[in-house]
């Protein structure tokens, strides 16, 4: 096939008269595309990603048995993250993070997945191993009967003992919460828990939703996120487990983190998704903005691009 370097129907001076040669585009094609996939296969040797497994409850309950305690007594009595983030996990009033003044995406939104944390984290699971053992069942009725004060007093006192370093397994101070704490974290170790935080009745088991909660509102896979680099400080947005770059092009997004004054604030989230809402939006609409439409004609770079074709153009002219 013979290349056309330029149309004519412009100027039929323009015309090319020099010399032409065939051009394989397929092979050129194929050629290309087997040096790229060569390339391709040899620095994915070289540079790969690391293979880094997930992160489990087993792994967390078992490296961190305390953090996982103290979390789940936290699920329990209502005073984690995600019993307290507000939409779209519960009702908690006021938590929603505002765009600007009083306005909220998050609220506006609601209530979409609806997360009892102590039923969905602890009470639920724990209902599985409590039908082979009567003393956990009778822990379980007992917490369940009392009041929310005597539940918050019990969790309460559990809480101040794992601060001080105690892992209580019995007392009246502590009511039920030492037997079910005991058997989730037995549960958790075994892989139970992992298996009975995604099981829905539903046919494939693939919403790790609860799972991923649970863990975020402990430390350790905070901890663990540190040291690969991946905390949002750490500009881990756009970063691959341990120093390896990942998704350069998201550094727009995750600047904005490291400034302030969204840095410290507590609406970051939602502000940052505006700010870049709006540029995403002026992109769109250069083509319609006066001034900023205008700004090739005015900066021609175009002319360095096509400079062969200026060249040429200004030397049949003259």
């Amino acid at each position: 096939m013979s290349a056309v370097p330029y149309p004519s129907h412009a100027d039929p001076s323009l015309d090319w008269t020099g010399a032409k040669r065939r051009y394989d585009l397929v092979k050129e094609a194929s050629i290309a595309t087997g040096a790229v996939t060569l390339l391709v296969v040899l620095l994915s040797i070289v540079f790969s990603s690391p293979d880094v497994k997930p992160v489990t409850v087993a792994q967390w309950a078992t490296s961190a048995p305390r953090d996982f305690l103290e979390t789940a007594v936290s699920e329990l009595d209502g005073t984690s993250g995600v019993a307290t983030y507000g939409p779209p996990y519960t009702h908690t009033a006021g938590a929603a993070q505002k765009i600007v003044g009083g306005f909220s995406l998050q609220q506006l939104v609601g209530v979409r997945i609806p997360i009892d944390t102590a039923e969905a984290f602890v009470l639920g699971p724990l209902s599985i191993p409590a039908q082979a053992s009567p003393r956990l069942e009778r822990a379980l009725v007992t917490y369940r009967a009392a009041s929310p004060a005597q539940q918050q007093a019990w969790t309460s006192a559990f809480s101040t003992s794992l601060a001080h370093g105690k892992f209580v397994r019995s007392g009246n101070r502590y009511g039920p919460v030492p037997v079910m704490m005991v058997a989730l974290l037995e549960m958790a170790r075994t892989g139970a828990l992992d298996g009975a935080l995604v099981s829905t009745n539903r046919f494939y088991q693939t919403n790790f939703t609860k799972s991923l909660l649970f863990l975020s509102d402990g430390g350790y896979l905070e901890s663990l996120a540190s040291q690969q680099n991946l905390l949002g400080s750490q500009w881990g947005m756009m970063n691959e487990t341990g120093n390896y770059p990942g998704q350069a092009w998201l550094w727009l997004y995750t600047f904005w983190y490291q400034v302030p004054p969204f840095s410290t604030s507590a609406n970051a989230d939602a502000q940052i998704w505006a700010i870049m809402g709006i540029l995403s939006l002026a992109f769109v609409f250069v083509p319609f903005i006066p001034g900023v439409r205008s700004i090739p004609l005015y900066v021609p770079v175009y002319r360095l691009i096509w400079r062969d074709y200026y060249r040429r153009s200004q030397s049949v002219r003259a």
